[in-house]
């Protein structure tokens, strides 16, 4: 009797955990390690074993990974998130695992790295600068407003700012020059999107395109996901030929590719790449979508073991709606059980409760939770959507500065 497969998991919290229940209804035996923020709720009726990780940095997680492996070697390894990306690699080219490549990883984690490579290998994307302190590209940003300032390794939108004019520049540049490294780039009008993608051998299995809905400048905090977009048969054509330029510059070998570009009046500008499971529970809203399990086409991928045919076309219409609130403190949450009740509804999840702190909104961190809503045409999501929007209600008191 061949025994089964082993995977382990990276990096679990609350939205890794569908790839521990993929893995139990595949009969696939798993492994987890677990950070020391999340340990206490860990599920440990999923896996074998966890493994805690002190501290959140790269480097602790990397260590964890080459524990868990030389200990045994797994037939599969997901780097969860962003801060597992590169342990994981490091372990799959190590031991000939399956994974997105070491070079993919790495290029991945920072965003000055993928402008030059991309660069270099002509993809469309923003003109750029990357300087040691912000002061350092005060002229710069000038000659070429409105520009955008971002982080080289966040994700969440966090630390990205529009920046549209000289006075907006002359204040940014003194509240963030002690930063450290940054990425300046011109500011692309238009649409945002992004492209997930399940890819083994270079090959993609399955893309999907979300539409996406984000708050106005200067952070672009994401608010709604629409997955399964129809960009129509020209501009699919480009965005094919941007993400397969992108996969190739990569070196993208096997695993999920999370990739956001912005519409552009000359077509698809590519924004930043990732190399893991996207956030914002996005293969809840694809799988919905589509018909089909991603954690479990994922875990499937990674151990070695057959996938079964994916999906090329939508199957339904699902969305993710963020939950907002203007700043203060919350003291009172109303219509959560007429959502709950709508047909479209999927969940209603809320990460914040009366008497807790609502800050500004600078970030995808300081959201209030989510909505999953799957209907059966575009319309009916839309009219979902604005039910979502119009029925829970915030009650929210400024607080006193």
């Amino acid at each position: 009797m061949t025994a089964p497969r082993e995977l382990l998991l990276a990096g679990v919290g609350t939205m890794g955990r569908p790839y521990l229940e993929a893995a139990a209804r595949l009969g696939v035996r798993a492994r987890a390690l677990e950070s020391t923020a999340t340990w206490e709720h860990r599920p440990t009726a999923l896996a074998e074993r966890f493994y805690r990780v002190p501290g959140g940095h790269e480097e602790s997680w990397a260590g964890a990974v080459a524990a868990a492996v030389a200990e045994r070697v797994p037939d599969g390894l997901i780097g969860f998130a962003e801060p597992q990306v590169v342990g994981a690699a490091l372990a799959q080219q190590r031991h000939g695992l399956r994974g997105p490549s070491l070079h993919a990883a790495v290029v991945s984690r920072n965003k000055a790295l993928q402008r030059a490579l991309f660069g270099a290998h002509g993809v469309p994307q923003p003109e750029y600068l990357h300087v040691a302190r912000l002061g350092e590209a005060r002229d710069w940003m000038l000659r070429r407003l409105p520009v955008v300032v971002k982080p080289l390794s966040l994700s969440g939108s966090q630390g990205v700012e529009l920046i549209r004019t000289r006075e907006e520049a002359e204040e940014v540049v003194a509240r963030r020059d002690g930063e450290g490294q940054l990425l300046v780039e011109t500011a692309v009008e238009g649409p945002e999107f992004s492209w997930e993608a399940l890819v083994c051998g270079g090959e993609v299995l399955f893309g999907n395109v979300t539409a996406k809905e984000t708050t106005p400048p200067p952070y672009f905090v994401e608010l709604v996901h629409r997955c399964g977009h129809d960009l129509g048969p020209e501009a699919a054509a480009q965005v094919e030929e941007l993400t397969s330029g992108v996969l190739h510059a990569l070196g993208m070998d096997t695993g999920l590719v999370h990739l956001e570009f912005r519409m552009g009046a000359a077509g698809p500008v590519l924004m930043e790449v990732a190399v893991r499971t996207p956030g914002d529970y996005l293969p809840d809203a694809i799988g919905l979508t589509y018909g089909f399990d991603l954690y479990e086409a994922m875990v499937l991928l990674s151990v070695g073991l057959p996938l079964p045919a994916l999906p090329q076309r939508p199957v339904s219409h699902a969305a993710t709606v963020f939950l907002t609130a203007p700043p203060g403190t919350l003291t009172g949450i109303g219509g959560l059980d007429e959502v709950r009740a709508h047909p479209a509804v999927v969940r209603v999840r809320p990460r914040k409760g009366v008497g807790d702190t609502v800050q500004p909104l600078t970030s995808s961190a300081r959201r209030l939770g989510h909505v999953l809503v799957d209907a059966g045409s575009p319309t009916e999501r839309e009219d979902a959507v604005k039910f979502v929007r119009e029925t829970l209600r915030f009650t929210v008191t400024p607080q006193v500065p």
